[in-house]
């Protein structure tokens, strides 16, 4: 279940920002960086996994058992990136030219859309 993010307090707010930012922080890091104590950072990260925000997996981080946590998936809506059957020119590793064929060819499908 995945509360909506309007209703998670502060201190909730600020540890899943943290999470998302660095992409995976561990349990024993987490608190420090959010400047809270061991014992209030261990609520914000059950309160998060228990909102299914975030995932957390048990590890060993500097000789101790620690969790790892990490951003939990979110759905992604990959229609946005489709124009008809063809994906946007704009994804892959190399540039694309605006002024291109290719481009203008999606941007016209995208707006033949029914």
């Amino acid at each position: 279940m995945v509360t909506p993010e309007s209703e998670l307090t502060e201190d909730e707010r600020g540890g899943l920002e943290l999470v998302r930012e660095t992409g995976g922080i561990h349990q024993s890091e987490f608190w420090k960086e959010l400047d809270v104590s061991s014992r209030k950072g261990s609520r914000i990260v059950e309160s998060l996994a228990d909102k299914g925000l975030i995932q957390r997996e048990e590890t060993v981080y500097e000789g101790h058992n620690t969790y790892h946590l990490t951003p939990a998936p979110r759905d992604l809506d990959f229609s946005l990136l489709m124009a008809g059957d063809m994906l946007s020119p704009f994804i892959g590793d190399e540039e694309v030219d605006p002024h291109s064929d290719a481009f203008s060819q999606w941007v016209m499908n995208l707006a033949y859309e029914e």
